[in-house]
């Protein structure tokens, strides 16, 4: 197996397709990745920018550049000597455009008798013995507006095909629709009616049934392809916990590619770990990115943040409580728009009354994403306990579900497993994210907000952890799926050191635009704060979707046009209201620097950690993106290859607003991996000591060390490192990000963070990579 050093992201789109991927090969090798990691490449949904909505997996999306254009791209890749690891989606297919998806065409053309029926998950006699199709509108006759065209049923733009002989006799088109293998039904049906599994809750996306030998063939028959012929080195699994049998697709996916490189998008709860039987490297890293962003939140705060919360939410009779706001919103998608998909595992337990109840109560309760039975079965035996405390009279019932649920070849349990993280995902990323403002840069997929800081000794202990079970296991910042930026984050963070001064801000900013939901307020102008400055549009996109998210005075079903107008005068009013603007750029001001300081420290922080850190596209500058698409926005590569130029001339770029800075950082850290792995082969702390040991980070890879800053304001109003120092080896050392040159030993902080708030140490031995000698004489002259 190959296993990549480092990774760097880009989204491959109609407007960035594959040779643009190929133009930019240079940059990110002179950058100092080692492989590019692009987003999934099947042919997609039309007008698709993320690519997850596969609709042919016979070859790549002719938009994306089809198959000459990877051709091209691994050929320059590998005179590069870089390898390439892709997106792929097991889980489901797109059915937006029925037409577009052949399999799905076939389905709907020919029911039960088609070949792809064994594709698709089904429950035929669910919808006696037809797919419900929830595309209608609202109105009582909707069924009139159906047309019949050609061997087509047409209503409005939407197209589905005719059964053979249903049409012939002339019948009007409602009489047509009525012999279909199909029923179009409300589209607000779907959420309690639905009879095909779903990815979450998108209707349009339909879980495939992969782990069918011939369907698994099928549909990687092309990606395999990849594999075996050399294009590609790795692959990524989108969604694993959607599978009925995660474990053993890994198995299939391992034989079929000779053991290449896989990755898994898998979210870990707590200290859950990934089975240790499954067939991949690790995770793509959103557990890690958790570690790294707890490391720079001051726990002091959380005290003033908790009370801070408890009163915003009372104004509005929300929960305060994260682990029961957890429960409340849980249950509430388990009885909402994933009950279908607990009705499904009902109609598996015909003999148990009141099923339904137990089974919503045992999501609510669960405490991870799923569980891989016999893998796990624990945490259902802690989710039924859990359960009957809080509902002894479902007690019996949940004794009556046991043994099926924890059983792993009845179809209720299989069922179970593949639906508990679609509820965790709607009910807490989804929707509790965007209700709890404590500190909203914990809000992040993979992330536990109710976990506020994590110290440095813990921070090590979880590094090693991952050193000694995953090493290369994928670590990440930012991703096309993050809430919020990794630069949005680490500014959001600086919150935890002043909140008293927050809450004074947010106070006057509330008054100056009130819109009568007090913690989506908080949220809203945390993320003004964190992304300032973004442009009105970006903010209403945003405001918009993290509103709607959050349901409390606005959905997507039921907008609240009222409440929508007032968020963009909000919005409006950062730029046209003198109290607003005042307010806000003042704050701003007082967390630039320290976000700035944040964002460095995490960079190289998660650049040099244990695992295969990835670099989201264009995140070598500050990202300062939103929720999606705002992170799929086009990347400005002249001004990259720019300052990169620059920095390799000698340039120490200033920390400021343009984040070359954070460019310098990032080069250094990739470029040293790159070159020199085997200095990177343990981790151990790097002792502190002094007034301020508790504002360091520093560890020892084995021949590489890392410095970098905790709690800059803090810091600054103790008067600075002072007598701080740390334990390096007796030998000198050169530091890669400046040239400076420093003799080992016992050190002051003061002396190795005199110009940036990072520093990336190597033994001065001669042997040093010679980006720090290019960069010696420019610290010199000064």
């Amino acid at each position: 197996m190959r296993i990549p050093l480092s990774t760097y992201r880009l989204q491959i789109t109609a407007a960035f397709d594959l040779d643009a991927a190929a133009s930019v090969l240079d940059y990110v090798t002179e950058l100092g990745a080692d492989w590019i990691y692009l987003s999934p490449l099947l042919a997609a949904e039309d007008g698709s920018d993320h690519g997850y909505d596969v609709i042919d997996h016979s070859g790549i999306d002719a938009v994306r550049g089809g198959a000459e254009a990877l051709a091209r791209l691994t050929a320059a890749a590998t005179d590069a000597g870089r390898g390439i690891l892709v997106d792929i989606v097991p889980n489901h297919m797109g059915v937006a455009t029925p037409a577009g998806n052949a399999w799905w065409w076939d389905l709907l053309r020919l029911g039960g008798s088609s070949r792809y029926a064994e594709a698709f998950d089904v429950d035929w006699a669910a919808g006696g013995d037809r797919i419900l199709l929830p595309v209608l509108g609202d109105g009582a006759d909707e069924l009139d507006r159906l047309s019949v065209v050609g061997d087509e049923l047409h209503y409005y733009d939407n197209r589905f095909p005719l059964a053979p002989g249903t049409a012939d006799d002339g019948a009007d088109a409602r009489t047509v629709h009525g012999r279909q293998n199909y029923q179009l039904v409300g589209w607000r049906r779907a959420d309690a009616e639905l009879n095909y599994r779903r990815f979450f809750t998108v209707s349009t996306l339909a879980g495939l049934k992969v782990e069918t030998p011939w369907v698994f063939d099928e549909s990687h028959r092309e990606i395999l392809r990849w594999v075996q012929d050399g294009l590609v080195q790795g692959l990524r699994v989108d969604h694993p916990d959607g599978l009925a049998d995660p474990g053993g697709y890994l198995d299939r996916l391992r034989d079929a590619t000779g053991g290449a490189y896989v990755l898994v998008e898998k979210i870990l709860e707590g200290g859950e770990q990934l089975p240790a039987n499954w067939a991949t490297s690790g995770t793509t890293g959103y557990d890690a990115l958790a570690d790294f962003d707890r490391l720079l939140v001051d726990p002091a705060g959380q005290g003033a943040l908790d009370a801070l919360e408890a009163r915003l939410q009372a104004e509005t009779g929300g929960q305060a409580d994260w682990p029961e706001l957890v429960h409340t919103q849980k249950r509430a998608i388990a009885d909402g728009s994933l009950r279908a998909e607990v009705e499904r595992i009902v109609r598996l337990l015909p003999a148990i009354k009141n099923a339904d109840d137990a089974v919503a109560e045992l999501f609510a309760c669960f405490p991870v994403y799923r569980s891989y039975l016999p893998v796990g079965a624990e945490k259902l035996h802690a989710a039924a306990a859990t359960a009957a405390d809080r509902r002894p009279d479902l007690a019996p019932v949940i004794d009556a579900l046991l043994p099926m649920l924890a059983d792993p070849g009845h179809p209720a349990a299989v069922r179970f497993q593949q639906t508990s993280g679609m509820v965790m995902a709607k009910g807490v990323e989804d929707t509790c994210y965007y209700r709890y403002s404590r500190l909203t840069s914990l809000n992040e997929v993979g992330a536990d907000p109710g976990e506020f800081a994590v110290d440095a000794a813990e921070f090590h202990r979880r590094q090693q952890v991952r050193q000694a079970t995953f090493p290369a296991s994928m670590t990440t910042l930012s991703t096309h799926d993050t809430k919020r930026g990794e630069d949005v984050r680490a500014r959001i963070s600086v919150l935890a050191e002043i909140p008293a001064e927050w809450e004074n801000a947010l106070r006057a900013l509330r008054a100056a635009a009130p819109l009568g939901d007090a913690p989506f307020e908080n949220l809203l102008w945390q993320a003004i704060v964190g992304a300032w400055p973004a442009s009105p549009n970006r903010l209403i996109a945003y405001a918009e979707k993290a509103a709607r998210e959050a349901g409390t005075s606005t959905t997507w079903t039921a907008q609240n046009a009222e409440f929508e107008t007032a968020m963009h005068r909000l919005v409006a009013a950062t730029v046209d209201n003198p109290a607003v603007r005042t307010t806000l750029t003042a704050f701003v001001d007082r967390v630039r620097q320290a976000g700035w300081s944040n964002g460095l420290s995490n960079k190289l922080v998660q650049l040099t950690a244990p695992g295969v850190p990835d670099v989201y596209q264009g995140s070598e500058l500050w990202e300062d993106s939103l929720v999606d698409p705002d992170n799929r926005r086009p990347v400005d590569y002249g001004v990259r290859r720019d300052y990169l130029a620059r920095i390799a001339g000698g340039w120490l770029p200033p920390v400021d607003e343009t984040g070359a800075a954070k460019l310098l950082v990032t080069t250094r850290a990739l470029r040293l991996r790159r070159e020199a792995p085997e200095r990177f082969f343990r981790h151990l702390p790097v002792e502190a000591l002094g007034a301020r040991a508790e504002n360091v980070i520093a560890f020892d890879r084995g021949d590489a060390v890392t410095i970098a800053t905790r709690l800059p304001l803090g810091l600054a109003a103790a008067g600075g490192w002072n007598d701080t120092t740390v334990v390096l080896a007796g030998h000198p050392v050169i530091d890669l990000l400046t040239g400076a040159r420093h003799p080992g030993g016992i050190t002051p902080v003061a002396a190795l963070l005199q110009r940036y708030p990072v520093a990336l140490l190597v033994a001065d031995d001669g042997t040093a990579p010679a980006t720090a000698t290019a960069t010696e004489g420019a610290v010199d002259a000064r």
